[in-house]
């Protein structure tokens, strides 16, 4: 019971202690990094930049083991490749590093800080979007159509032909014709118009999609990826509607839920909350179907 009792008091007596010495500020500061850290971990840990994490820690070891056992050769060579760490670092992680600060400038809180306006006609674009693709599905006409949001789209829509064009149904259907000059590439809409046609999108490296996706849908996951996008995929060999979002692949989209899906991204989840559910549906576009 004595031994019990001196442990409490040797407890409290070092919170005591703690609690002088270490400030607010000293906790906050921990926290951050430890978050940071965090963050960094598990970003990698989706990335292959995993394995390249891996290579650096055995390197380190060895490093370690070198001048634990005064392997002068060895221990040079180590130090020698450790001086160039940074540099080799950075360019080993650069699309590592340029797409975690591009998720961190489209994160919440710097979009609640820096934050585009909803543009009017957001409705009325999904649905011609929806008309399109659908029309487009039961013909077999490939399609890939992405919706910019907060993340800028500019070094991919010079790749492409400017436009610049209210969007409608008509339009997206000639532009993905098969004849059309225009009709390989993607279609970039930036707040309610047509931005840009024909454009280059990167490429998934992700091996987890299954065998059967083609390029198109690679591309659109791609995006999807390296920015806050919503890209829309209709397969030209089934006539298949996907939603690409955050580099998942969502498929075999019914059209209650495809439309339901773009609505909820591009209205709901970009800040009009509730009070958007409230915005009455603009009337239906015909199609051709």
């Amino acid at each position: 019971m004595e031994t019990i009792r001196e442990l409490i008091d040797l407890i409290w007596s070092l919170v005591l202690t703690l609690r002088q010495t270490i400030r607010v500020s000293d906790v906050v500061d921990i926290l951050i990094i430890t978050f940071l850290i965090y963050r960094i971990l598990s970003f990698m840990r989706k990335t292959s930049a995993s394995s390249v994490m891996k290579g650096i820690v055995l390197i380190l070891l060895v490093a370690w083991t070198a001048s634990f056992f005064k392997m002068i050769v060895l221990s040079y060579l180590m130090r020698q490749v450790l001086n160039m760490g940074v540099v080799v670092l950075i360019v080993l992680f650069q699309p590592e590093i340029r797409k975690m600060f591009e998720r961190m400038g489209s994160s919440r809180l710097v979009m609640f800080i820096w934050k585009r306006g909803r543009y009017e006609n957001a409705e009325s674009v999904i649905l011609n979007v929806v008309v399109a693709c659908e029309s487009m599905a039961q013909a077999s006409t490939g399609a890939l159509i992405v919706f910019e949001r907060e993340v800028g789209l500019n070094d991919y829509a010079v790749t492409g032909t400017r436009i610049d064009a209210e969007v409608s149904s008509d339009l997206l259907q000639n532009i993905f014709y098969h004849n059309s000059p225009l009709h390989d590439g993607a279609v970039i809409i930036r707040e309610g118009r047509l931005l840009a046609a024909s454009c280059m999108l990167p490429l998934s490296n992700n091996i987890n999609l299954s065998r059967d996706v083609g390029m198109r849908h690679r591309a659109g996951v791609g995006i999807s990826e390296r920015s806050d996008a919503v890209v829309v995929i209709v397969s030209e060999q089934s006539g298949m509607i996907s939603v690409a979002v955050d580099g998942m692949l969502k498929r075999h989209l019914a059209k209650g839920i495809f439309e339901e899906l773009l609505r909820n991204e591009l209205i709901y989840g970009s800040g009009a909350g509730k009070a958007g559910k409230k915005t009455r549906k603009a009337k239906r576009p015909e199609g051709n179907d």
